[in-house]
């Protein structure tokens, strides 16, 4: 993917819009300054003067006693307003309700934003023992987990390093994840023909994805299921596998409407 310059008057937009795509993928704990700015690659009193414009305007806030930043209520108030347009979780909310009553275990749907994935919706089973590795609304690198790998899997391998080399900075902070690693992984899920997370980010845990891919065969969600590593023999592994491609089999013609990565 070619770098494109941004238009004359459109940077400060795009940082911010960078910026605030930053802070969404560590929400729960909130990040310091120096840690947008670095991530952000941004001189550090560029990213201040940012920082104080959005929180200005409520799509940042900065805790007192951290000083670390979290998303505003006005990201809260717009995405309300906006949700009645983006009606996927509708249309594949009951192929995941199938998918946690025939596994019995914790089903993700994931969509692609930018050089993220984001979990949108999110249905458990009924084994005892959960694994809520994701909650919704969790935003994370492509390449991390299961469905980001999904999102990343069937890409060309250039566009794959491209994207996974965007988010360089980001990876070490989930288990201490390298380029290397995921372009290992990429290749472990197009070998497999399902990816595979086998305790990447969550010790103890195991999950599998795939793509859902659109008429151009650009991937824009993703479905996978998450278990205890010890549910997650290789025969199952491909049981999984085998029930989540029947379930994008009858998605395919819904999705093609509605979703635009």
């Amino acid at each position: 993917m070619p770098e494109m310059k941004p238009a004359a008057g459109t940077q400060s937009i795009e940082r911010a819009a960078h910026v605030l795509r930053i802070i969404a993928s560590r929400n729960s704990s909130g990040l310091r300054l120096v840690d947008i700015s670095k991530q952000a690659k941004l001189e550090r009193p560029t990213a201040h003067r940012i920082l104080k414009c959005l929180s200005v305007e409520g799509l940042v806030r900065q805790s007192p006693e951290t000083r670390r930043y979290f998303l505003g209520h006005l990201i809260f108030e717009l995405g309300l307003a906006a949700s009645s347009s983006f009606n996927l979780r509708d249309i594949c909310r009951p192929s995941l309700l199938r998918l946690a009553e025939k596994s019995g275990d914790t089903v993700f749907l994931s969509i692609r934003s930018g050089a993220d994935s984001v979990c949108i919706d999110r249905v458990a089973g009924a084994f005892p023992i959960k694994t809520f590795t994701l909650d919704i609304g969790t935003r994370r690198p492509l390449g991390v987990g299961a469905g980001g790998l999904a999102l990343l899997m069937t890409l060309p391998v250039q566009a794959q390093q491209d994207l996974v080399s965007a988010n360089a900075l980001r990876l070490p902070a989930y288990n201490n994840l390298t380029v290397p690693a995921v372009m290992k992984l990429l290749k472990r899920s197009r070998e497999l023909g399902f990816a595979l997370n086998d305790a990447q980010v969550t010790p103890g845990s195991t999950s599998l994805g795939l793509p859902v891919r659109s008429r151009s065969g650009e991937p824009v969600l993703a479905i996978s299921i998450g278990a205890i590593s010890s549910r997650m023999t290789r025969e199952r592994q491909k049981e999984l596998a085998a029930m989540i491609r029947t379930e994008l089999e009858n998605l395919g013609p819904d999705i093609e409407e509605t979703a635009h990565p």
